[in-house]
């Protein structure tokens, strides 16, 4: 029996168990469709291995380092999966957060404006951004590389500008640090948040089985369900539990609880998520990525599809500028300059997000952001040289790519879709 065929008996009978499950997961691996399962196996074993090269790793003190250093790039790499599912590509994203967060500490330090419009007004920058690149790929039909390519070189001159040629401007205002530097949950409120995930967590898995049920799909089974919020719940357990140990070396300064960009990060997973999977936008979305006539000739406003993408990615690059002025408490000539980019878009891509188009989800960005940030800390800490980590990261982002190009070969054999 092909795979194909499979996927359609699958498709018609009702939810079956654990077992039947597996075996219908394993054939999908088989044939192609491995979704995040790279990015999960890699991250589980450079966690092992630095956990026993480093024991120092899986301390409270480095785990909330790990959240505070990668979440910019995570940010910006979860608007870039919008870009790639449509197969384009926006080499501009590092440096449009860096104008964004010089927008940012532009409207605060020197005219003074309160945090909420400078981040309105950091934010509106990067929709603007984003807009003007879209109109110029979809209606002008301007390759998209080339586009941000010159977006990538003029908004480098755009920051040295705002940041006065090389000045570096603080980033003083309370409730912006607490973005990403100093902002925690007590302990309490931490155990509450991690019931509150947990709890939304089930509730959604069964609403979506319910309805499936309903409808007469395929739906998880319930023991599937319960080993997928048990695993999570397990492993958000210990981290909560860790992140409220202390963390200050300063007995009149505590440092326990988890960081307030913990919380962020699962607010905009979550929002992006629905957008793409919950409404008509997203379907078009993976629509006009896996077959661009297809969808224009099914009625579906290609240019406009294109458009919204790239006014979200830009967006996403402002938010992520905003989180990288917090975690620095300043803006200087670099910031979203060195190797934003480059990780933004490698953890896309190591998450699981094609360059190819149609096929990715938010949570690969995420997954994918935590391995270039394991990566990176852990070799810190193994004092490697900064060459030695580049050289790591980009076989990590080539090998992912591959998995991708392989795993799209074997899937056009067998007949599966991986959208």
């Amino acid at each position: 029996m092909s795979l194909s065929m499979l996927e359609d008996r699958t498709a018609r009978r009702p939810s079956a168990g654990l077992g039947p499950y597996t075996r219908d997961y394993l054939a999908r691996v088989r044939g192609g469709n491995m979704g995040a399962l790279p990015a999960v196996l890699g991250l589980l074993t450079l966690v092992v291995a630095f956990s026993v090269a480093r024991p120092e790793f899986v301390t409270a003190g480095n785990l909330a380092n790990l959240l505070h250093q990668g979440a910019a790039v995570t940010v910006i790499a979860m608007g870039l999966v919008f870009v790639l599912l449509l197969g384009e590509i926006d080499l501009s994203a590092g440096f449009a957060s860096g104008v964004c967060a010089s927008v940012l500490a532009v409207l605060l330090t020197n005219y003074g404006f309160p945090w909420y419009f400078a981040v309105l007004g950091a934010v509106a920058t990067g929709a603007a951004i984003g807009l003007v690149i879209g109109l110029l790929v979809a209606k002008l039909g301007i390759p998209s590389f080339v586009v941000t390519l010159a977006a990538f070189l003029a908004f480098q001159g755009a920051v040295l500008l705002l940041m006065k040629g090389g000045t570096i401007v603080a980033v003083d205002d309370p409730a912006i640090k607490k973005i990403n530097f100093d902002g925690r949950f007590t302990p309490l409120q931490g155990w509450v948040l991690y019931g509150i995930t947990i709890a939304a967590m089930l509730a959604l898995h069964l609403w979506k089985r319910h309805s499936r049920v309903r409808h007469g799909l395929t739906a998880d089974p319930i023991s599937v369900i319960a080993l997928r919020v048990v695993t999570v719940a397990v492993l958000l357990g210990a981290a909560v539990w860790t992140l409220n140990l202390e963390r200050s070396k300063n007995d009149a300064i505590s440092q326990r609880g988890v960081p307030m960009i913990v919380a962020i990060l699962g607010l905009l997973l979550w929002l992006c998520t629905f957008v793409l999977n919950r409404t008509a936008f997203g379907r078009h979305v993976y629509a006009v990525g896996g077959n661009r006539e297809a969808s224009r000739r099914a009625g579906i406003h290609v240019d406009a599809i294109r458009i919204a993408a790239f006014v979200i990615c830009s967006t996403m690059a402002a938010v992520g500028g905003i989180v990288a002025a917090s975690r620095d408490a300043s803006v200087n000539p670099n910031t979203g300059g060195s190797n934003v980019l480059l990780y933004a878009v490698g953890a896309a891509v190591i998450g699981g997000t094609s360059l190819f188009g149609g096929k990715g989800r938010v949570l690969n960005a995420v997954l994918g952001g935590a391995v270039v940030a394991v990566i990176e800390n852990g070799m810190g800490l193994m004092e490697y040289s900064p060459g030695t980590k580049y050289i790591v990261t980009g076989v990590v982002l080539l090998l992912a790519a591959g998995i991708d190009a392989l795993t799209r070969r074997r899937a056009a054999r067998v007949g599966i879709s991986l959208h």
